[in-house]
């Protein structure tokens, strides 16, 4: 069994902003595996449903915990469902060092200044696992501000497009293996 986790702030008052990227992909994604609404359970401090992709068990999670605290329900749900750790977890966030809309893949790394990344790897005690970086653009002056901001009508049309990309991700990391995901997925340099 794989854990996908999409990285957010709960509460009506952070819906769709940059920050909340991981939970919009989670959404997209359960609704292409056919996740209903009535299948979310609320279970360790996260909203969490299961679903298969491909012949794989995978358990979807949206940490309920506020973001800088994301790593105490993810190291929670590992614990009680008795994964791997590290190799069975692949975690969705977004990134302001990214162009918004691009996705990045990589199978380890640091959190970049990502509170979310951070806590998860403090809790889970590494960083080899799996991070779906979805771009959401530099901020100007103030990075709260922005990450808790909303996107323009533009970039919300694009920010679309990169949520169903973002999922058609995780779906190809599943069934492919990370490598075959970071070569039809990562955004070049030279595209940035």
């Amino acid at each position: 069994m794989k854990m996908i986790v999409g990285l957010g702030n709960p509460g009506r008052e952070y819906e769709h902003t940059r920050h909340n990227v991981g939970f919009d992909v989670m959404s997209v994604l359960a609704e292409k595996l056919g996740v209903t609404p009535g299948m979310w359970k609320a279970e360790h401090r996260a909203h969490t449903a299961r679903a298969m992709i491909g012949s794989e068990k995978v358990i979807l999670v949206k940490p309920q915990t506020f973001m800088n605290l994301s790593g105490e329900a993810v190291r929670a749900l590992n614990d009680y469902y008795k994964l791997e750790g590290l190799s069975d977890l692949i975690v969705i966030s977004d990134d302001v060092a990214i162009p918004t809309g691009h996705i990045r893949i990589r199978v380890k790394g640091s959190a970049g200044g990502h509170n979310g990344l951070k806590n998860i790897i403090s809790h889970m005690g590494g960083e080899e696992f799996i991070r779906v970086r979805v771009g959401v653009g530099g901020p100007g002056d103030d990075m709260v501000d922005h990450v808790l901001g909303h996107f323009g009508s533009e970039d919300a049309k694009i920010m679309k497009e990169a949520f169903v990309k973002a999922a058609d991700a995780v779906e190809c990391i599943v069934t492919e293996g990370p490598e075959s995901a970071m070569n039809k997925f990562n955004t070049r340099k030279d595209e940035a």
